[in-house]
């Protein structure tokens, strides 16, 4: 069957995905699947729930470090106003707390980049088929590592501490008093084993916290 006719019924997905080449290549290789469907590529977060609406895509296939909002956060905003799309998080990173938020943002699976295409295409059909794929790594990874200890307040105050701004700068942008935003970086440290607020930073992401 030539490859611009593809099946009736097949799989029509939404790639989000901001490197061009790694998208591109996606697309490609999904292309080549009898029964996948590429209807859109995007290569930012915010852009993400706009394309579903108007592509309608079975499946949504999203990066989770995208600029406007994260594909965690997209996948979240799916949930809501687009119930019908599954969604599978393909991701370079493959932390922990990144597959914990992941599920609690409705997604149907959670896969690494470095598996093979072949992979990622019985994936998608697996999620559209009502299954729930993770990659069994990452996942005994997030079972040892415990739930995240953060508050969601004192993630709000360690990201808003990433571009070194200070503790009166974060009090502003967050509506806090200074001496509360001084707690719940202290309380963050301290939940995070680190000496200082960068430190934390650094830790709470590599954990996938953030």
């Amino acid at each position: 069957m030539p490859r611009d006719h593809p099946p009736a019924k097949s799989i029509r997905v939404l790639l989000a995905e901001d490197q061009q080449m790694m998208r591109g290549a996606l697309a490609l290789l999904l292309g080549m699947e009898p029964d996948i469907q590429v209807v859109a590529q995007v290569a930012a977060g915010d852009a993400i729930v706009d394309a579903a609406l108007l592509h309608r895509p079975d499946v949504a296939l999203l990066d989770i470090e995208l600029p406007g909002i994260s594909g965690l956060d997209a996948a979240a905003r799916l949930r809501d106003e687009a119930p019908d799309c599954r969604v599978l998080i393909l991701t370079t990173f493959g932390r922990p707390g990144y597959l914990r938020r992941a599920m609690e943002a409705g997604a149907a699976g959670f896969l690494v980049k470095d598996g093979p295409v072949e992979e990622l295409a019985a994936s998608i059909r697996r999620v559209l088929s009502g299954e729930t794929v993770i990659d069994p790594a990452l996942a005994a990874a997030a079972l040892s590592a415990g739930p995240n200890p953060l508050t969601v307040r004192e993630c709000e105050v360690l990201n808003a501490s990433v571009d070194g701004a200070t503790v009166a700068d974060i009090a502003v942008g967050l509506h806090l008093s200074e001496s509360t935003v001084r707690n719940y970086l202290s309380a963050a440290i301290g939940k995070t084993r680190t000496r200082n607020r960068m430190e934390a930073v650094r830790e709470a992401r590599q954990q996938g916290w953030l």
